[in-house]
C-alpha cells in the first residue's frame, strides 16, 4: 500500500509543478503581486511586481480596487491561490493565479520577444 501512496503523491506534486509554470497571458499594465515573505522577494521576483506577503493582503486590500488585471504569485503556485481566494472571497474580480514568480518572470519576457 505505501508505494502506491507514494507514487500518488509524487505524480500530485508532478501535476502541481506543471500546473504551476504554464505560460500565462499577462495583459500590459497587469498588477503583479508577489504573495511571498519579504525576504524571498528580495531573492527576485518579476519585473515590475509588488511584494504583499499572503499574511497582509487583508490590510492591504485596497490596492487592489479597481485594477482590470491582477496576477497573483508565489513560489510554486500554492501560496497565491489562496490569495486568489482571499481577493475574491472580498469582491475583487479579474485575479489570475500566476503559479510561480519564475513562471511569471518568462511569460513576461516571452511577451516583450513576441
Amino acid at each position: 500500500m505505501l508505494p502506491y501512496l507514494l507514487v500518488a503523491v509524487v505524480v500530485l506534486f508532478a501535476v502541481m509543478a506543471y500546473k504551476s509554470n504554464k505560460p500565462i497571458d499577462i495583459p500590459e499594465g497587469s498588477f503583479l503581486v508577489d504573495v511571498r515573505t519579504p525576504a524571498e522577494f528580495k531573492k527576485g521576483s518579476a519585473p515590475g511586481a509588488i511584494n504583499i506577503p499572503l499574511g497582509q493582503i487583508l490590510s492591504h486590500i485596497d490596492k487592489f480596487k479597481g485594477k482590470d488585471t491582477i496576477i497573483v504569485f508565489c513560489r510554486t503556485g500554492n501560496r497565491s491561490g489562496q490569495a486568489k481566494s482571499i481577493l475574491e472571497e472580498k469582491g475583487i474580480q479579474n485575479i489570475q493565479n500566476g503559479g510561480s514568480w519564475g513562471n511569471v518572470k518568462k511569460s513576461l519576457e516571452k511577451k516583450v520577444k513576441d
